[in-house]
């Protein structure tokens, strides 16, 4: 079975969030995320969001890392949940 991911790309993550990202990586020793797997995260955050609420949202992201989850397999998990 085939499951379709659908991500929203965001183009408008500041150069800001971008470095502190790297630097957090650099500091829990992780390799930054690529910029496809911050669109994902945050499309995982933002179907997390809309799902249930707002505050849904960092706690997904945490439980898809806690389980090993690449970001596009949890994103697909929630959408998955949101639909039925």
């Amino acid at each position: 079975m085939t499951t379709r991911v659908i991500v929203a790309v965001m183009s408008d993550v500041s150069t800001e969030a971008v470095e502190w990202l790297a630097k957090f990586a650099i500091a829990i020793g992780v390799p930054a995320p690529s910029s496809a797997d911050v669109d994902t995260v945050l499309a995982l955050a933002g179907q997390a969001a809309r799902s249930s609420h707002r505050q849904a949202a960092p706690v997904a992201c945490w439980l898809a890392a806690s389980a090993g989850l690449s970001p596009a397999d949890a994103l697909a998990a929630a959408q998955q949940l949101s639909a039925g």
